[in-house]
């Protein structure tokens, strides 16, 4: 008897080794599950690891977010009982590459997803004879691809070749719509890359571009098209990315920066915003500063935001709130930023590697920029989050989403995955901005990323917690990709969607112009009252933190019905008044009516 059970024990133990030796990519174990993808470790509750270890250990001053006395007691976080909550769909189970690192790629409408060179490993593999050489005495090759193409209508993936290490590097879209990117790891961490979108492209690099080492560092770009790049582990400083070609032989010493490194720094990828007056506010740990970058000088410091830390390790997300614009008088225009989650653990980072894993924080603070006499209001979450995302809607609501509820970013220093997406409301009063939405069933932690799609919908890639390409891991690395559609998608609201009318709509407009857009909708009227126009300009998404992220709430000039029986309508809005407000470049055009976006037409301004 005693043999038979020791082989019940056993056999199920070696049936998951061995699964854990075969199970080298998604499509090995699809069979498992035909109606949803599953790993080994939601197969078998964690074979590799008990996610709930953080369970049996006593954590002391796990206070997570102190009260907040100026937030209400009781926050709807739930809305109507048959609101819509969004839903989600499996798009992929093989993005060849994690997506560490992601963007969407204007006029060809791919998203750019890319991890790092330095594991050497991916699960999609370079064409023959474009083996990346490492050693030139040994010969040894790298002969996976890091960085691919993701077609958002097929699936489809086009691998592309690095040379530089990309690990934790940062990126931005130029004014022809084409990829920017800047440092990394190693020898790529002074390195600047350029990627168009033609038809057979690759990467161009040069290492040598930068001044400084910029590795966790936030590119964000500047009234004119060119871009500014902030930071980086032991970098205190900050310079402009030089033109193609050329090198920086020096940089700015930034003392911000040092002043708002931590012992567990803290400060990395500081949220970087451009203000409507053209100034830069930056923001590192708990503390902000306005930069003046014609004259390199601080010209403002804010308060210190209360509460804790927010940015990596103790990754927060932040977003500069939707611009609202006029048809006239724009010379005065505000600008709001929400910044959200953390940690409250000064030493968080050093205490997950100890396998303790404090509560992450689950307020925002939100202040106007723009004021004279500029303070932060705090409010609170649904729910704890760290190494979120927070990405701006069409519709000017902000989705936040991915993360962890507990640690904070590193590899394995996280728990509790925050599987629910919850939407914020800015317009909204106070306890009645955020409403609780449809849940995932793929844990996005360290290394995810999302990206808003022409249709509205979110696209939302990567996960990896492991040093390496690691599937025999409590998180094991995600290939997975999910695409997120917001309450406005649902069926019971669809109805509303304009379209416009596509080669009616500008591709290329000026500053502070009139422009008309050509709409259909199953309205017979539309009103002005019930309609929005807003440009959004493309995130770079990394580590939590959405670079150059903007979206322009446009002023109308009138809204007109051509067609009462077609349900065609025109509209006449007014650009953005200058590069301050929107830098020059490629935005995704939207029209809302009544709370619904339509998909999205590509416009250059500049």
């Amino acid at each position: 008897m005693a043999n038979v059970f020791r082989s019940l024990v056993i056999l199920p133990l070696l049936f998951v080794a061995s699964y854990a030796q075969f199970w080298l990519r998604p499509d090995a174990y699809e069979f498992f599950n035909k109606k949803k993808i599953l790993g080994p470790h939601e197969l078998f509750n964690n074979p590799f690891g008990d996610a709930q270890d953080y369970l049996r250990k006593k954590i002391d001053n796990d206070f997570g977010t102190e009260p907040l006395p100026e937030s209400p007691s009781h926050p709807n976080f739930f809305g109507l009982p048959n609101e819509p909550k969004g839903s989600w769909q499996l798009v992929s189970v093989n993005s060849g590459v994690s997506a560490m690192h992601a963007i969407l790629l204007p006029k060809v409408d791919k998203v750019l997803m890319y991890d790092a060179t330095i594991w050497k490993k991916s699960e999609i593999r370079l064409p023959a004879g474009h083996c990346r050489l490492l050693n030139k005495t040994t010969g040894e090759k790298d002969c996976f691809c890091h960085s691919v193409l993701f077609d958002i209508a097929t699936t489809a993936i086009t691998p592309l070749q690095l040379h530089t290490d990309t690990w934790c590097s940062s990126g931005g879209l130029s004014i022809d719509g084409n990829l920017v990117g800047t440092g990394g790891f190693q020898g790529g961490a002074k390195t600047v890359r350029y990627l168009e979108t033609c038809k057979g492209c690759n990467w161009r690099e040069f290492p040598t571009a930068l001044a400084d080492r910029r590795w966790y560092s936030t590119q964000a770009e500047l009234p004119d098209g060119g871009f500014i790049v902030v930071g980086g582990r032991d970098a205190f400083s900050y310079e402009y990315i030089p033109r193609e070609g050329r090198s920086n032989a020096k940089s700015y010493f930034f003392d911000f920066l040092k002043k708002t490194s931590d012992k567990d720094e803290n400060n990395l990828y500081p949220f970087v915003h451009l203000s409507t007056d053209g100034n830069l506010f930056i923001f590192a740990n708990d503390r902000a500063v306005l930069l003046n970058p014609k004259s390199n000088k601080v010209v403002r410091e804010f308060p210190a935001l209360p509460g804790g830390h927010r940015n990596y390790p103790a990754t927060g997300m932040s977003v500069l709130l939707p611009i609202k614009l006029h048809s006239k008088n724009n010379r005065v225009i505000p600008a709001e930023v929400l910044v959200c989650g953390g940690s409250g653990h000064r030493d968080a980072y050093t205490q997950a590697s100890k396998d303790i894993f404090y509560t992450a924080l689950e307020d925002c603070g939100r202040i106007r920029i723009t004021d004279k006499k500029p303070a932060w209001k705090r409010e609170v979450m649904p729910s704890p989050r760290v190494m979120g995302d927070m990405m701006i809607l069409p519709t000017g609501d902000v989705l936040l989403l991915n993360g962890a509820k507990r640690g904070c970013s590193g590899w394995g220093f996280a728990r509790e995955p925050n599987l629910g997406p919850a939407i914020y409301h800015p317009k909204a009063k106070l306890g009645n901005r955020f409403r609780e939405l449809t849940a995932s069933t793929i844990p996005r932690m360290y290394h995810s990323s999302s990206v808003v799609l022409p249709d509205g919908k979110i696209l939302v890639a990567g996960s990896n917690t492991n040093n390496g390409y690691v599937y025999n891991a409590m998180f094991p690395t995600e290939l997975r990709v999910e695409k997120f559609l917001p309450p406005y998608l649902d069926p019971s609201v669809i109805g509303r969607r304009p379209v416009i009318i596509a080669d009616k709509a500008p591709k290329q407009i000026g500053f502070n112009n009139l422009f008309k857009l050509l709409i259909k909708s199953k309205a017979l009227k539309v009103e002005k009252k019930d309609i929005k126009v807003t440009m959004y300009a493309p995130a770079f998404t990394t580590h939590g933190v959405s670079m150059n992220q903007r979206l322009l709430d446009l002023g109308l000039e009138d809204v007109i019905t051509e067609n009462a029986f077609l349900g065609i309508h025109t509209i006449t809005a007014v650009s953005p008044p200058s590069g301050k407000v929107a830098p020059p470049g490629y935005y995704m055009l939207f029209v809302v009516h009544q709370g619904v976006p339509s998909v999205s037409s590509w416009v250059q301004i500049k």
